[in-house]
């Protein structure tokens, strides 16, 4: 039996000799994915300005300009401090810090969630169309290609026009439009282990066909599922930056990555630093979870660690 997922991790710890196979390139994406995630999800709590908060003052300003204070204008008010702009402002003068941490919140929640729905849907699916075949097989199939023959960007339009472009939306149109790859995938894994020997002696000692499935054939296929879907976690973060230069992401002034670089596109020439931050932080986020799938992949395909 192969090794599971849980094996795997497991193993990268056990000090059994193989950890040196962990270099670089599997720490470093680590710890970048985990420093933005805990600034995402500790956002609230950092000594940010509201993201949203204009300086008329200072727009698009340049990395490292320090704001005037405000003189309160009548008596009992209290004046705003002087405030450093480290990666200065975007086209309305809000701080740019505050806007990549908060928006790192809507890109990492639609890049994880909704890759994660699609992993649940599309893989019980995949796993129920390659264990029984038959009809339900044929059925599961023709529904999968028929939702990726369907355009996605139509897809998009028809329910933004609806429901809006809301952030609840956005996931589970995204999750949706996943399906059908996670559900080729774990079906092309059940096809390949069902057929194999302990399968065959679990079925002889009255094992039933949902201890088959989630002990036995699930664990065996979860390596390169996970592998497979970091990669579409990238691939959501990047079309959630596209959506947004055609109007079809979280509305203004919540931020996004995507957001972001899309408000920049404008002043692109004198202020490159609103668009630039924001797309190199996403450039790092997706090679990071690109990196990351790799790693695991190499784990399940080769069987690294036993």
């Amino acid at each position: 039996m192969a090794d599971s997922l849980a094996q795997i991790i497991t193993a990268t710890w056990n000090g059994n000799g193989h950890r040196g196979h962990l270099g670089a390139g599997f720490w470093l994406p680590v710890v970048w994915i985990a420093f933005v995630i805990l600034m995402a999800v500790t956002a609230p709590f950092w000594p940010l300005p509201p993201y949203d908060r204009i300086d008329w003052d200072h727009p698009a300003a340049a990395p490292g300009t320090r704001s005037t204070p405000l003189v309160p204008d009548a008596p009992g008010e209290t004046g705003n401090s002087p405030n450093t702009y480290w990666l200065g402002t975007d086209t309305l003068g809000r701080d740019m810090v505050a806007r990549v941490v908060f928006g790192a919140r809507v890109s990492l929640l639609i890049g994880l969630v909704a890759p994660a729905l699609g992993f649940v849907v599309g893989g019980l699916l995949g796993l129920l169309a390659g264990f029984y075949r038959g009809r339900l097989e044929t059925v599961v199939v023709a529904l999968m290609d028929t939702l990726l023959a369907f355009p996605a960007l139509v897809l998009l339009l028809a329910v933004t026009m609806y429901w809006g472009a809301r952030l609840p939306v956005l996931i589970l149109t995204l999750a949706l439009l996943s399906i059908p790859a996670f559900c080729r995938v774990t079906r092309a894994g059940t096809l390949s282990w069902a057929r194999r020997d302990f399968i065959l002696a679990a079925r002889a000692v009255g094992a039933s066909d949902a201890r088959i499935l989630f002990c036995h054939i699930l664990p065996n296929i979860l390596p390169s599922t996970v592998a497979y879907g970091l990669l579409v976690v990238a691939v959501v973060i990047i079309a959630e930056g596209a959506l947004s230069f055609l109007g079809l992401s979280v509305p203004a002034p919540t931020p996004s990555w995507g957001g972001m670089i899309a408000e920049g596109k404008e002043v692109l020439a004198e202020s490159p630093h609103i668009s630039l931050i924001p797309a190199a932080v996403m450039f790092l986020t997706v090679l990071s979870f690109n990196l990351l799938g790799d790693c695991f992949r190499a784990m399940a395909d080769n069987q690294i660690y036993r």
